[in-house]
C-alpha cells in the first residue's frame, strides 16, 4: 500500500506542477480544476502536498486579494518547479509507454519468448 500512495503522490504532485503551470490558482481552485479531470482530491490531501512544494522551491505563494471574501494565497510555478515540471512530463512519458503496452497486450499469451541457451 505505501508503494501505490508513493506512486500516486508523485502523480498528484505532477499535475499540480501542470495546473499552476497554466494559471496561478488557489488551493480550492486547484482541488475544482483536480476534480474536472476527474481527480478527486481532498482539499486536505493537497495543502501538504503545496507546503512541501514550496519549501522544495517548485512553487512559490503570493496572497492576493480576493473578488469576494478574505485574501487568497495564489501558488505559482518557480523557474526550479518548471524543471521540475519538465522532468516529471518525460519520466511520465518513458514510463507510460511500456505500461499501456503492457496493459493491452498483456491481457493475452501475446508476449515474446526469451531464447534461452542451455
Amino acid at each position: 500500500m505505501a508503494i501505490r500512495s508513493q506512486l500516486l503522490k508523485g502523480i498528484l504532485e505532477g499535475c499540480i506542477l501542470a495546473i499552476i503551470e497554466k494559471q496561478p490558482v488557489y488551493g480550492y481552485e486547484l482541488s475544482v480544476k483536480l476534480q474536472d479531470f476527474d481527480l478527486e482530491v481532498s482539499e486536505g490531501s493537497i495543502y501538504p502536498i503545496l507546503l512541501r512544494l514550496q519549501k522544495e522551491k517548485l512553487i512559490r505563494g503570493q496572497m492576493e486579494k480576493s473578488p469576494s471574501g478574505p485574501n487568497r494565497k495564489y501558488y505559482y510555478l518557480t523557474e526550479d518547479g518548471q524543471k521540475s515540471l519538465e522532468e516529471f512530463r518525460h519520466n511520465w512519458e518513458w514510463i507510460k509507454k511500456p505500461v499501456d503496452h503492457i496493459l493491452r497486450k498483456g491481457r493475452g499469451n501475446e508476449h515474446k519468448t526469451i531464447n534461452r541457451r542451455k
